[in-house]
């Protein structure tokens, strides 16, 4: 499966953005979908995850209230809606696919190259 996110760029304080990504294959819908970030100099941690069991949806602490993750099936592709944005918020987003409904990066299969979100203070 191979994974193409975009949406990223740069943004002020309090601002939003969209993320999309979308998957190669029709087998999408067999997959639970994730996002992660990482910051320069930082591990990459976890944002949110959509399962595809039932659509339950999961979020870091940090995020949560603020970042909405959301597929759509039909079109291969995973959203990640990121409002009331904070500086903190800036690294590079990856989306993730992976079998097992999971918040950790090692138990994702495939990955996407990553697009760059930077908040402005």
């Amino acid at each position: 499966v191979q994974l193409q996110a975009s949406g990223g760029g740069l943004v002020q304080a309090g601002g939003s953005l969209r993320l999309s990504c979308t998957a190669s294959e029709r087998t999408f819908s067999n997959y639970n979908m994730g996002w992660f970030r990482q910051a320069p100099g930082k591990e990459r941690e976890f944002v949110a995850t959509h399962t595809r069991r039932d659509g339950s949806t999961y979020y870091a602490n940090s995020v949560k209230g603020r970042f909405t993750i959301s597929r759509d099936n039909t079109k291969n592709t995973v959203y990640l809606q990121m409002n009331s944005l904070k500086p903190e918020d800036t690294a590079v987003y990856y989306c993730a696919a992976g079998v097992l409904p999971s918040t950790s990066a090692d138990d994702m299969t495939y990955w996407g190259k990553g697009t760059q979100v930077t908040v402005s203070s």
